[in-house]
């Protein structure tokens, strides 16, 4: 295996999850199993392929035209706020380390 045990246990605390060993074992493997995946596609032969800049194409009707509207505004948006200042939601800590 290309992933060791640090890694994954370094990754899990970059995203604040703390993690068993069993989980490590699995996410170890699974993260493996990503990266041979990726090898694979590498190994595809793409030089006659034009690079694009989006994966979307015209047709595909994954975007929407444009539309121009009158914006929601603050009280409106606020409105069901539980707790609110003056333009803003507020909401509890989350985060602490």
């Amino acid at each position: 295996m290309r992933i060791t045990e640090k890694e994954v246990r370094y990754v899990a605390g970059l995203a604040n999850l703390t993690l068993d060993d069993s989980e490590v074992a699995r996410f170890r493997a699974d993260l493996d199993g990503i990266l041979e995946h990726m090898d694979q596609l590498n190994e595809v032969d793409t030089s006659g392929v034009e690079p694009m800049a989006q994966v979307l194409f015209e047709g595909a009707g994954g975007l929407r035209e444009d539309v121009v509207e009158t914006p929601l505004g603050s009280e409106a948006g606020l409105a069901n706020a539980p707790q609110r200042g003056p333009g803003y939601f507020k909401v509890p800590k989350v985060v602490e380390r």
